[in-house]
C-alpha cells in the first residue's frame, strides 16, 4: 500500500503528507558567503538628491495651537464636482421617477373613464318640451280628481286623500316652474350605462 486511494476513480493523496513549507526547517543551513559590491549609503544618497521630492500632505489647522487634520477628509475640498458622474440623476431613480409618472397617469386616465361614464347629460330641447306637457297633463289629471272631491270632508280617509292630492299637485307645480325657468337641464347618469 503506496499511500493513495482510489475515490470515484481518481487517486487521492493521502492525508498523512505535509504541504510544502515556506520557512526554512530547523535542520537547513542558510547559504553563506555571498557578498553584494553594491554602497547602499551612495546609492541611497544619489537616489535621495535626485529624486523628486515628496509633495507634503494637504492639511488644514482649526485652532492657533496649531491641531492639524487632513484637508481631504474634511470635506472642504470639493472632490465630488470633479467627478465624470456628478450632477447626473442615477438611473434607479429617473426609473423610480418613470414608474410613478406611468402610474399616475393610469390611474388620470381610469379618473377620467370613470368621470366619462359619471358625466351629466344634457336634455334636449324636444325632451325638455314633451316632459313639461307630460307634468302638465299629470297636473290637470290630478287637479281634476281634486274637482271631484265632494265640498264636506268629514271622514279620515277623505281628509288623507285630499291632502295627498294637494301634495302631488304641489310638487307638480314645483317641477314645472324649475323646468319652465331654466332652459338648459342636465341629467346625472347612474354609471350602469
Amino acid at each position: 500500500f503506496s499511500g493513495e486511494r482510489i475515490v470515484g476513480g481518481k487517486k487521492e493523496q493521502d492525508s498523512k503528507k505535509l504541504p510544502a513549507l515556506s520557512v526554512p526547517r530547523r535542520t537547513d543551513h542558510p547559504v553563506m558567503g555571498i557578498q553584494s559590491k553594491k554602497n547602499f549609503i551612495n546609492a541611497n544618497a544619489v537616489a535621495a538628491i535626485t529624486g523628486l521630492p515628496k509633495k507634503p500632505q494637504p492639511i488644514y489647522v482649526d485652532r492657533r495651537q496649531g491641531d492639524k487634520y487632513l484637508l481631504e477628509t474634511s470635506g472642504l475640498v470639493p472632490k465630488y464636482i470633479k467627478k465624470k458622474d456628478y450632477g447626473v440623476t442615477p438611473k434607479y431613480v429617473t426609473r423610480r421617477n418613470e414608474e410613478r409618472k406611468r402610474a399616475q397617469k393610469e390611474q388620470e386616465a381610469s379618473n377620467l373613464e370613470h368621470l366619462k361614464n359619471r358625466a351629466m347629460k344634457q336634455l334636449s330641447d324636444e325632451e325638455r318640451n314633451s316632459l313639461l306637457q307630460g307634468l302638465k297633463k299629470n297636473w290637470e289629471e290630478v287637479y281634476r280628481e281634486f274637482q271631484g272631491l265632494s265640498v264636506e270632508i268629514d271622514t279620515i280617509s277623505k281628509k288623507i286623500y285630499k291632502e295627498k292630492l294637494e301634495l302631488q299637485m304641489k310638487q307638480l307645480e314645483h317641477d314645472i316652474e324649475v323646468i319652465e325657468k331654466h332652459k338648459v337641464i342636465y341629467i346625472a347618469n347612474d354609471g350602469n350605462a
